[in-house]
């Protein structure tokens, strides 16, 4: 039987896991290209040798997704795995058609094939949209569950955006870690708030092997934090998904996000002191068809400042993060949300005074409110980002990424912080859940 050939079309995280899960060392097989999207400054890069295996020896090349159709035709390509999320339907389905147009069949791995099992009990959390208050519930479970004496090993869905290779396991257990990782703004705005919470965190690109080290851990339970509105490379024991009644009815209308809500025990609905009553409903109405054993909980994020004082009568450049204001399509988050709250008599668009890699953003990204979005992929990124708000002519500068940036670059305006954690509203509430989890899972 001859090999097929196949393309997986990614952004550097669930494509590298689908090849890992179900391609590699399978000889009847041949990948020949990976594609990237979304995350800049991926393509023109090899996932690495010792990474793809001994059938690879020369590691599989990584391309700009625009160049789909030819190298569907040029490299004989038989299957394209599509292998990314938060992507709405109509836009899955155009990559699709240029698949179909240019000769190969299309194809999407589900949780079987790409899910691995783990020795110990798993908590999952996920989302429908990116941004939707997915790493704030991950925080609030890890809170709960120290409570009650339990020990979490947490593992973050990938983030490889250097050395492929290094980054294969990357395990961080203090601050110090995150720059002996030479992590980007987008790593630390997920790792650190675990980090300094007292937990072990793992990420990277082989989850084989991150998974069978986290189970080394002096730990009671692994905790799978999900990114964007992907499902779990790891099969949970109990899944909370979030929703966001911001961008009420993108729970039917994202991939994965549909999938990552049809999967869950428990869907907490949150932000809904900022959203409208008739979004509420509509989400509450989608939950019940599309879930309808889940249990729903309730939930806000209000965010804490540290100077308002500040920012009440002045002139305020918003930054926020990066994906969820970029591909997560939140043109207000809570950074121009606390402003507005605080009385600053302007949002300052910081769109005529970007440069280099961050204008390219904004040209990327045209529906972009008056926001900063923290791109920090890159040593260039991180400068350009710099020379933007420097050049933004503001009174202070609001920083709502879950890392306080100012200590990353310089900031030459005075700031405010802002933070943001989940709390639940009535009942049920997490609780409810992780002593059910408890009673049931850890023998302690």
């Amino acid at each position: 039987m001859a090999k097929k050939n196949v393309l997986i079309i990614g952004a550097a995280g669930r494509d590298f896991h689908n090849f890992n899960m179900y391609y590699r060392g399978k000889s009847q097989y041949n990948v020949v290209a990976f594609t990237a999207a979304q995350i800049p400054d991926i393509d023109g890069k090899k996932y690495p040798a010792e990474l793809a295996g001994e059938l690879y020896p020369d590691g599989i090349p990584i391309y700009n997704e625009s160049e789909l159709p030819r190298l569907i035709k040029e490299l004989n390509v038989d299957d394209c795995v599509f292998a990314y999320s938060d992507m709405h339907y109509v836009n899955v389905m155009n990559i699709c058609s240029i698949v179909n147009a240019a000769g190969a069949n299309f194809k999407l791995l589900g949780l079987e094939d790409t899910m691995l099992k783990s020795t110990k009990p798993v908590i999952a959390t996920g989302a429908v949209r990116t941004g939707g208050g997915k790493s704030e519930a991950s925080r609030r479970i890890i809170d709960l569950l120290q409570e009650k004496g339990l020990k979490v090993c947490v593992i973050r869905h990938p983030m490889p955006y250097g050395d492929l290779v290094k980054q294969a396991v990357q395990r961080f257990e203090k601050v110090e870690d995150l720059k002996f990782h030479q992590c980007t703004i987008e790593e630390m705005e997920e790792y650190e708030p675990h980090v300094v919470r007292g937990n072990i965190i793992y990420s990277g690109i082989d989850y084989e092997e991150i998974l069978r080290q986290a189970e080394k851990e002096d730990a009671d339970i692994i905790l799978w934090d999900g990114g964007n509105n992907d499902f779990p490379f790891i099969k949970p024991d109990l899944m909370f998904t979030i929703v966001d009644p911001q961008r009420a009815g993108h729970e039917l209308t994202y991939y994965p996000g549909e999938t990552t809500l049809r999967i869950a025990d428990v869907v907490v609905v949150n932000k809904i002191e900022s959203c409208d009553l008739s979004d509420l409903q509509l989400v509450r109405k989608n939950i019940s068809k599309l879930n309808p054993t889940a249990t729903v909980v309730d939930a806000v994020s209000p965010a804490f400042v540290d100077k308002p004082e500040l920012i009440k009568g002045k002139r305020v450049l918003v930054i926020e993060e990066g994906p969820t204001v970029t591909h997560g399509e939140i043109e207000y988050s809570y950074g121009s949300v606390t402003a507005q709250k605080y009385g600053a008599i302007e949002l300052v668009d910081p769109r005529p005074y970007a440069v280099g890699k961050i204008k390219e953003t904004f040209e990327v990204y045209p529906e972009l409110g008056k926001v900063l979005p923290s791109m920090g992929y890159s040593a260039q990124q991180i400068k350009d980002l710099e020379t933007t708000i420097e050049n933004t002519p503001c009174d202070v500068v609001l920083i709502a990424t879950p890392i306080d940036i100012n200590r990353i670059i310089k900031i030459n305006k005075p700031c405010v912080k802002i933070g943001y954690e989940l709390q639940e509203i009535g009942t049920p509430d997490l609780k409810v859940f992780l002593d059910e989890f408890r009673n049931k899972y850890v023998k302690k």
